[in-house]
């Protein structure tokens, strides 16, 4: 029995041939993939079509998890497909991507997780930059996050709307977890805790219990906390989990949140509307007149052609007190010949209209 199970067991030289072998064939088929890319690159330019394609890369991601035998991962699979349709887009005309910065935020690993590793990130210091850098200055793309699913609608993100002329290309669903990070080795080691103040906020209760007697310091951001911390040793960070990586430092506690299920919601925004053939999601902003059932016909019109409204929020109008303008999410695709009526029959409805974007809804929220 024990000769046979000693058989059994595969020869290891012959699999890490076999492997060679695979990988030689793995980076050959990569290469013609760059070739075929850079030929798609070729024809974009000549079409003066933009680069980034959300709802292709959605197709090809799903495609491919759906063919898979296994037994890798779907996740697996599709971290991997991400990373080489990044290569693709680079290949293709590099593109600047700006975020709130610095790198090691929460927009800077919602930027990588979408657009991978090969993505031309720059850093800004506040939501503005990112939208005049769009609409004035040349970057093709921007992340922000529009609403976190504890937390609500990042206020400044709608009022920036109005002001910039940039259109939503996608939506990207980021789950928040918070780690506390250190150079020490044990939470008994930890003197002090430093962190932006919503993640402070959202570990209250851990940190009530865990770490009673340890002063927390707020920063601008959790990248910034995390600088901080890396200088010194009985200090901590709480933060991205991936921020032990970048600075080199130790998990001493993982998914700290209070509330488990926190989400945030980032748009990736461009100085054009999206052009692509499919589009699930539409965002609205549009001011009324000062007259009684203004709202309720537009709704009226909406519910009539069976549009339904996922998300309606109002915000004070800049420079008109007791003026509001409404931010609206339907799941329809605004740009589209069928809606051309609907459209111009809300238009004249509003006092203003404008559409921010049509765009494919995100699927996988994982």
């Amino acid at each position: 029995m024990a000769d046979k199970e000693q058989n059994d067991i595969p020869d290891l030289g012959e699999l890490r041939e076999n492997i060679d072998a695979i990988d030689d064939q793995i980076v050959e088929l990569l290469n013609k993939r760059a070739e075929q890319s850079l030929g798609v690159g070729r024809y974009k330019a000549a079409k003066g079509e933009a680069i980034y394609k959300p709802f292709r890369e959605q197709e090809v991601l799903n495609k491919i998890a759906d063919s898979s035998p296994g037994p890798l991962p779907d996740k697996h699979l599709r971290t991997i497909y991400r990373e080489i349709m990044s290569s693709s887009r680079h290949l293709q005309r590099p593109e600047r991507v700006v975020y709130l910065g610095p790198p090691g935020t929460f927009s800077y690993f919602a930027a990588i997780e979408h657009m991978g590793s090969s993505a031309s990130l720059t850093p800004k210091s506040n939501f503005e930059e990112i939208f005049r850098a769009v609409a004035e200055e040349g970057a093709e793309l921007g992340v922000i996050p529009l609403e976190n699913s504890i937390e609500g609608t990042v206020g400044q993100v709608v009022d920036l709307f109005m002001r910039y002329k940039v259109y939503i290309q996608a939506e990207v669903f980021s789950r928040i977890s918070h780690n506390l990070i250190s150079n020490a080795t044990s939470l008994e080691d930890v003197e002090v805790i430093y962190s932006h103040p919503q993640p402070l906020g959202q570990c209250r209760e851990w940190l009530k219990h865990k770490m009673p007697d340890v002063p927390t310091i707020s920063t601008e951001s959790t990248a910034e906390a995390a600088e901080i911390v890396s200088g010194k040793k009985a200090a901590a960070v709480i933060g991205h989990r991936k921020l032990a990586d970048l600075y080199g430092m130790n998990i001493l506690a993982e998914a700290i949140e209070d509330q488990p299920d926190n989400w945030t919601r980032f748009l990736i925004i461009g100085a054009s509307p999206s052009q692509e053939d499919r589009r699930d999601k539409t965002t609205i902003l549009f001011t009324l007149p000062d007259k009684p059932g203004a709202l309720a016909r537009v709704l009226t019109t909406l519910a009539h052609q069976s549009i339904n409204m996922t998300k309606l929020e109002s915000r004070p109008f800049k420079g008109e007190k007791w003026k509001y303008v409404f931010f609206a999410d339907l799941e329809c695709d605004f740009g589209a010949d069928r809606y051309e009526d609907v459209l111009e029959d809300i238009r004249h409805q509003c006092h203003t209209l404008r559409v921010l974007g049509s765009y494919p809804t995100q699927e996988e929220r994982q």
